[in-house]
C-alpha cells in the first residue's frame, strides 16, 4: 500500500472541490480511494507515505491528437502552408524514413515527453501502430491507436483495404488489454474519399469504433 500525501488533490469527481489534508491510496497500481491523511495512516499504519508537500496532485492528463512517432521531425519543416508542408517535406522524409525502427525511437521519446508533462494517455494516429502498442506496453502508458486509412501507398499498407485489414487483425489481437483502445483514423478529406469514409462511417457504427480524422487543419 502506499499513500500519496500531497498539499492539495483536485480529483475529477466530484467537481470543484479542492481536497487539503488528504491522500490517494494505492495498492497494486489500484486507487483505492482518497480519504484524509490521518484516517489512511491508522487504516494502514504500514503503508509506504509519498510526501509531496507544496504539490497539487491531479488525474493524469490526455493528449486528444498525436503523431508520437513524429517527434523525429521536429523542426523539419517550420512556418509553411498545410500543403506546401506536407507534399514538399513531409511526405517525403516519411516515405524515406518511415519504418518499425523510426516509429519505435519517435514513440520512445514523445511518450518520454507526455510522462514528464504529466500525461497519462494519448489519441494517436500514425503508421507502424503495433510498435507504437509495443512501447506503450513494455513503459505501461495507456494509448487509444487509430487504425491508418489514407488512399496513398506507404511503407505500412498499399491500399485501403490493406490498410484496414491490418488495422482490424491488430485491434483483435489486442481488444482484451486494459491499456489499448482503437479508434478508426481515416487521415483527412483531401486523402480520403467521400466513398471510402461513407465505408469507415459503416464499419464504425458496426464494430464501435470511433472515428480521430483531421478536418480542420492549419
Amino acid at each position: 500500500m502506499k499513500l500519496i500525501h500531497a498539499g492539495h488533490i483536485v480529483p475529477v469527481r466530484p467537481a470543484d472541490v479542492v481536497y487539503e489534508g488528504h491522500c490517494v491510496a494505492i495498492d497494486g497500481g489500484v486507487i483505492e480511494g482518497i480519504l484524509p491523511f490521518a484516517d489512511a495512516v491508522a487504516r494502514w499504519p504500514q503503508a509506504e507515505v509519498i510526501e509531496l508537500p507544496g504539490h497539487v496532485l491531479i488525474p493524469g492528463l490526455i493528449n486528444t491528437h498525436t503523431h508520437t512517432p513524429m517527434s523525429l521531425l521536429r523542426g523539419l519543416a517550420d512556418d509553411l502552408e498545410l500543403h506546401v508542408w506536407l507534399k514538399d517535406y513531409i511526405w517525403p522524409a516519411e516515405q524515406e524514413f518511415v519504418g518499425p525502427e523510426f516509429v519505435e525511437d519517435g514513440t520512445l521519446l514523445a511518450v518520454t515527453e507526455m510522462i514528464r508533462a504529466g500525461i497519462t494517455c494519448f489519441n494517436d494516429m500514425y503508421f507502424f501502430p503495433e510498435t507504437t502498442i509495443d512501447v506503450c506496453q513494455d513503459i505501461g502508458m495507456r494509448a487509444s491507436i487509430g487504425i491508418p486509412i489514407i488512399e496513398m501507398e506507404t511503407a505500412w499498407a498499399t491500399d485501403v483495404d490493406s490498410y484496414i485489414e491490418k488495422g482490424l487483425r491488430l485491434h483483435q489481437k489486442w481488444k482484451q488489454e486494459p491499456l489499448v483502445s482503437f479508434t478508426l483514423s481515416p487521415h483527412a478529406p483531401y486523402t480520403v474519399s467521400d466513398e471510402i469514409l461513407t465505408r469507415i462511417a459503416s464499419l464504425s457504427s458496426e464494430q464501435g469504433f470511433p472515428v480521430h480524422m483531421h478536418v480542420l487543419e492549419t
